[in-house]
């Protein structure tokens, strides 16, 4: 009789590793340093630091998407949810990135918010709930940085 293989889905959720914290906090400093530069530059290169925001949350926001082709992919009978959610980010990034800052960089940090969100829900059925943490974090920094770069042109 032939065993079933185990879901990865069935798999319990471990701890990120300490290399992908230290990665993941890293990949915070062009947020930050994108908003505070949108307050400090002079006018004549606010437009470049706008825009150098909004692509890397676009890069990012797109980044978040794709992870869930990668869980999709792990699974032997996907959801087409997966799939079909992976790309919604990268399509409103694409839109977000073409807007003006003001607008633009808004609707990125509410979609850094969303990605949360509905990877609160798909996280846990995959065995991925110990990322969480990492997750919220790095979503709120994100985010509050899009916030404040929106806010500052």
């Amino acid at each position: 009789m032939n065993a079933v293989p185990a879901s990865p889905s069935a798999t319990p959720s471990r701890l990120p590793p300490r290399w992908a914290l230290q990665l993941g906090y890293a990949g915070l400093l062009p947020f930050v340093g994108g908003a505070a530069l949108v307050w400090l530059v002079w006018p004549e290169a606010h437009p470049y630091t706008t825009l150098a925001l909004s692509a890397y949350a676009a890069v990012i926001v797109s980044f978040l998407g794709g992870i869930h082709w990668g869980i999709a992919m792990r699974e032997p009978a996907p959801p087409v949810a997966l799939f079909a959610w992976g790309v919604v980010p990268s399509l409103v990034a694409w839109v977000a990135v073409m807007m003006p800052a003001s607008a633009g960089l808004v609707i990125h940090g509410l979609m850094l918010l969303v990605c949360y969100a509905v990877d609160r829900r798909i996280y846990p059925q995959h065995g991925l709930a110990a990322w969480l943490t990492l997750r919220f974090r790095l979503s709120t920094v994100a985010a509050l940085s899009c916030f404040l770069g929106a806010a500052g042109t």
